[in-house]
């Protein structure tokens, strides 16, 4: 879903004032349902949640943890509950078998870096985890999931757009008031810059809540500069991948904004593909988006490749070996 304009409006906007009884229901349901105690899994837990609806940095970051965590002598495995794929689960994703249709678009890149197991049911899932030989499990999303018993939380914050109007859904992005989920994180993560996330490190710092200072920076060896594109994302907020791109130098001739994980049709292909040969221009695209695209497409469309680096690692290595100490 795009989420709508007055989300990032103040509070109290007309469609936000509207709808605030519906959302204080809502997040008080997910809020009562967050405290519900879990189920204990075979191994300790490691959440990569958001108190928001839509992407805030999840999937990078989950895949720098798993780093970090082997570093630390771990064995990790990744628990997704495959959205906007198919299968129920649980089950072990195979990038060479399984489609986005299947096991949904982040699960598909998860794999390339961990085991990383589907499952509607997490506590099924953590079972099938250990079984795949992990140590601790990385859950990606299920901060508001109740289901299994976490080790730590981390809360991802986008640091352009912060928590919007800061009202639970549908008034605004929360899934549940804010109050009611910090209890739930131990450290937040802030992805990229900008005066709304300065505002949330403030408070979890006032917390007493370690804030990792993070931003996405592109694979090494990719060259942009000068080149003519046509960027198309369908990701919480396309607008990062447009000005990530300009601020590697490409021209960016046209832009094509989708809903966040837009399933990718040939109509679509052959919109995009005509919109490049008009403009004399290379596609490009998030990794996210690539494995959506219909097989035929996915050889000719460029892909800007990130990862998630941490302005101070070192205290992220010492909050992760805190949680998970090696037996």
């Amino acid at each position: 879903m795009r989420p709508p304009g007055f989300w990032t409006r103040p509070p109290t906007h007309p469609l936000a004032r509207l709808l605030a009884p519906v959302g204080r229901v809502y997040g008080g349901l997910t809020a009562d349902r967050m405290d519900r105690p879990g189920a204990e899994p075979p191994y300790p837990v490691l959440c990569v949640g958001n108190f928001t609806l839509g992407g805030a940095g999840k999937t990078p970051t989950a895949l720098a943890l798993v780093r970090l965590l082997r570093d630390l002598g771990r064995t990790p495995a990744l628990l997704s509950r495959g959205y906007g794929g198919r299968l129920a689960g649980p089950l072990v994703v195979d990038p060479a078998r399984h489609a986005a249709a299947e096991v949904g678009d982040e699960p598909l890149l998860l794999a390339q870096a961990a085991p990383t197991i589907v499952a509607r049911d997490r506590p099924s899932g953590a079972r099938l985890c250990a079984a795949s030989g992990a140590d601790v499990i990385v859950m990606d999303d299920g901060l508001q999931n109740p289901s299994l018993t976490k080790s730590l939380s981390l809360a991802v914050v986008d640091g352009g757009v912060g928590l919007g109007n800061g009202l639970p859904f549908p008034a605004g992005p929360l899934r549940a008031p804010l109050a009611r989920q910090w209890p739930h994180v131990a450290g937040l993560v802030l992805v990229g810059e900008g005066s709304p996330g300065e505002a949330m490190a403030a408070e979890a710092e006032s917390r007493g809540l370690p804030v990792h200072r993070a931003r996405l920076v592109p694979e090494a060896g990719s060259d942009w500069a000068g080149r003519r594109v046509v960027a198309f994302a369908g990701i919480g907020r396309p607008q990062k991948f447009f000005e990530t791109l300009r601020s590697l130098g490409a021209e960016i001739v046209a832009e094509w904004a989708f809903p966040d994980h837009h399933p990718y049709r040939p109509g679509d292909w052959t919109a995009l593909s005509a919109l490049a040969a008009r403009e004399g221009a290379s596609l490009v695209t998030t990794e996210k988006d690539a494995v959506r695209l219909p097989a035929e497409a996915r050889t000719a469309v460029a892909v800007l490749r990130v990862a998630l680096a941490f302005a101070d690692e070192t205290r992220l290595r010492q909050q992760l070996a805190a949680a998970f100490p090696r037996a």
